[in-house]
């Protein structure tokens, strides 16, 4: 097997089971007594804060050690709102955050907080200018992630730090992909990470709350880790999630060059020999690992399937995967394809060979699943020029030459019946695609960026939407 999904959980690092079995010994008892026990636990926990605050760029009495990223996330946004509750209830955030972040958002708006989210272009970044008219009345927070979860793609953080620095709102930087390739620039006021992205242990999240930051925390009082984060640390964990992080970021810049060297192969060859493929993120400012791309006339579920059954362990962003059947909210702020999605973040190590039997499985793959759905010939050979970018043009008041019926199904059905179904109407005239599924928003105009048609837009329907397509070859 090739385990392609390091940006979901990175396998153990060596050094992280090492320090764990090492830590179990002496890292049991209660670090705040003062018995010789206690004070062993002391000094494993002290050093391992030291190290991790170093790595973060932050004073050791900044970080706490949190039971998980996500965890160090909602108390890291509740905290710092509930200390600004007087200054502001406003909360400013990218369309692309993870998650987590947008359901630590919705229960600030369920409390009747206000929340103001800042789009990104096709490549999933966000642009400075568009941060600073969100804070131009003022805000009690905002909230930027280091590197895109989904497509990889790296914000100008510093930039946007230097924004909320000049507005004086407080910016959390969400760094769970990127703190194990290097620091996170920017004068930023709050940092959250997670120990398994990097290739530490589960369960291991690090909140650092910068010193003059207002922050209360959501929880009730307790004396450990600064008040933020209550209960019992798990200190062996803590232990082996700093000696892999600095590990990693000690093997982060000759890694970082052969991993990407890698992917931009796969980047430039994956078009090559899949037909009619979108690959997504920004091409040079993004995480070294990591590549995302989506295939018309595929459902993203089988493909995961199809690749796990040949050896590929991958991760998807699709409508079509098994825990959702909407598309990627990461996918849907860039515009961009959502159905057949495939993102591979290779972990460290990863062999050349390994990646060329990927390149070679891969249009084998894509091709039999679209036999299975019965998908039209793909073809790759029409010249970029020709492509159109499949904005929606202004939609005029005429019947479709030809309207296909997709009611209740679902991607990349509507997709496939239109891309069959085109060719029997007029040059120049509409197509009428009628659907419910959510996907067909992003994916028909996508469709019609990459196959030369015009995307004219959508009209209302009894069900579902009418979304238009005018045939122009």
């Amino acid at each position: 097997m090739a385990y392609f999904d390091s940006a979901s959980s990175a396998p153990l690092h060596p050094v992280a089971q090492q320090a764990l079995l090492a830590a179990l010994e002496d890292g049991w008892a209660d670090p705040a007594r003062l018995h010789r026990e206690g004070r062993k636990a002391r000094l494993l926990l002290d050093a391992a804060r030291e190290t991790a605050a170093a790595e973060a760029g932050c004073r050791p009495d900044e970080l706490s050690f949190t039971p998980s990223g996500t965890q160090a996330v909602h108390t890291g946004i509740a905290g710092a709102l509930n200390g600004r509750r007087r200054a502001s209830r406003h909360l400013v955030v990218s369309a692309v955050e993870h998650s987590c972040v947008l359901a630590a958002a919705q229960v600030h708006v369920d409390d009747g907080g206000t929340l103001e989210t800042v789009p990104v272009d096709h490549g999933g970044r966000v642009a400075p200018n568009a941060f600073a008219a969100a804070l131009r009345d003022g805000a009690a927070l905002a909230c930027l992630q280091s590197a895109n979860h989904e497509v990889g793609t790296e914000q100008p953080v510093p930039e946007v730090a230097e924004i909320c620095r000049a507005a004086q709102v407080p910016l959390l930087v969400d760094a769970a992909q990127s703190l194990g390739w290097g620091p996170v620039g920017g004068d930023w006021s709050l940092l959250t990470a997670s120990a398994h992205k990097w290739g530490g242990p589960p369960g291991v999240g690090l909140l650092v709350v910068r010193k003059g930051v207002r922050f209360a925390g959501p929880a009730p009082a307790d004396e450990r880790e600064h008040g933020r984060t209550p209960g019992f640390e798990n200190i062996p964990a803590a232990v082996a999630a700093a000696a892999s992080l600095r590990a990693v970021r000690q093997e982060a810049a000759a890694e970082a060059e052969r991993l990407r060297a890698l992917v931009d192969r796969i980047r430039a060859r994956v078009p090559e020999l899949v037909p009619e493929v979108e690959v997504v993120g920004d091409p040079l400012r993004r995480l070294p690992h990591l590549l995302t791309f989506s295939c018309l006339y595929v459902d993203g579920e089988a493909l995961l399937h199809e690749l796990d059954r040949r050896g590929f362990s991958v991760s998807s962003g699709s409508s079509c995967t098994a825990s959702t059947l909407t598309p990627s909210h990461v996918l849907r702020a860039m515009g961009v394809l959502s159905e057949g999605n495939i993102r591979v973040s290779l972990p460290p190590g990863t062999e050349e060979e390994t990646v060329e039997r990927f390149l070679t499985v891969l249009p084998e793959v894509v091709g039999g699943v679209r036999e299975k759905l019965g998908a039209p010939s793909a073809s790759g050979d029409r010249p970029a020029a020709e492509r159109q970018r499949g904005e929606a043009a202004p939609a005029r008041e005429e019947a479709p030459a030809l309207t296909v019926d997709s009611l209740g199904k679902r991607c990349p059905i509507p997709v496939i019946e239109l891309a069959r179904a085109i060719g029997g109407a007029p040059v120049g005239s509409l197509v009428a695609v009628l659907s419910d599924d959510e996907a067909a928003r992003l994916d028909i105009p996508a469709w019609c960026r990459m196959r030369g048609q015009e995307y004219a837009g959508e009209r209302a329907a009894e069900r579902g939407a009418a979304y238009l397509v005018r045939r122009r070859l």
